[in-house]
């Protein structure tokens, strides 16, 4: 789809009373991303869609570094999986897990953020259910991750925190896919497929290309260029081409902004 996220704005569910609800004040200065769990990325297909996954009800207080890198990553990896399988199904969502203390007592204790008491969760989850066709024998894939809500590298892959989908249906008080066998139908995913999350050059570029997209001044594409050769990678083709493409834009741009100010 062709859906913009430049034309989205994170506000309240409307469906939601405002009582039970987070304000966009609640995230502000609290050293916590808007965390999405339904992505933007997925629902392209539509304006609205996309700016559904705006309503602070699809959102929750997410470290930074995690929600622009291995969650990032994750969600990457969740639609790079619609190239091998027909259907693709995945749930996202938040948890604050017991901590064991010193005296060996386990707790949950966890912070709040805003006027409203926001819950930062310890842990986010995903899980996924894939089907190659409609008239595939093969068994449906399966496999549940539960990430800490802190930075993680490149060196850790998607199985590392891979986890019994029973074991997380225990943790968070629901039922996945109920109408699934889960003990028979299905396939451990990382087994049938590859659960590799795009590595640190892949993702940079990919970063960039973004960056170079959205640059509205030429000091902001260039910016982006040079941090990226300042992580020691070199654009490829796709990007270069990116990148003349916008700047001969901005250019046009500056020169009929200069006009208008002759003009005037």
């Amino acid at each position: 789809g062709n859906a913009d996220r430049r034309h989205c704005k994170f506000r309240p569910d409307p469906n939601i009373p405002l009582m039970f609800s987070a304000v966009n004040e609640d995230y502000l200065g609290s050293g916590w991303s808007r965390g999405h769990m339904a992505p933007a990325g997925d629902n392209k297909f539509s304006t609205r869609a996309m700016a559904e996954t705006f309503y602070l009800s699809n959102i929750v207080p997410q470290n930074y570094e995690n929600n622009a890198g291995f969650w990032n990553r994750m969600e990457m990896y969740c639609r790079e999986l619609t190239e091998r399988f027909e259907d693709v199904w995945v749930v996202s969502g938040p948890l604050t897990l017991p901590q064991t203390n010193g005296d060996g007592k386990k707790t949950v204790t966890y912070q709040v953020i805003g006027k409203d008491d926001v819950a930062v969760p310890s842990h986010l989850y995903k899980v996924i259910l894939a089907r190659r066709n409609r008239t595939s024998t093969e068994p449906l894939v399966l496999g549940a991750f539960v990430v800490p809500n802190n930075p993680i590298g490149f060196s850790h892959q998607l199985s590392d925190f891979q986890v019994n989908v029973e074991d997380l249906e225990k943790m968070s008080g629901l039922v996945f896919f109920p109408q699934v066998d889960k003990t028979n139908d299905v396939k451990n995913i990382c087994e049938v497929d590859t659960c590799k999350l795009i590595g640190f050059k892949e993702f940079t570029l990919y970063i960039t290309a973004r960056k170079v997209q959205s640059a509205r001044t030429l000091h902001r594409l260039e910016k982006a260029m040079s941090e990226l050769r300042e992580a020691g990678i070199e654009p490829d083709e796709y990007l270069l081409k990116l990148h003349k493409k916008k700047e001969e834009e901005l250019l046009q741009e500056k020169q009929a902004a200069a006009r208008e100010g002759k003009a005037g």
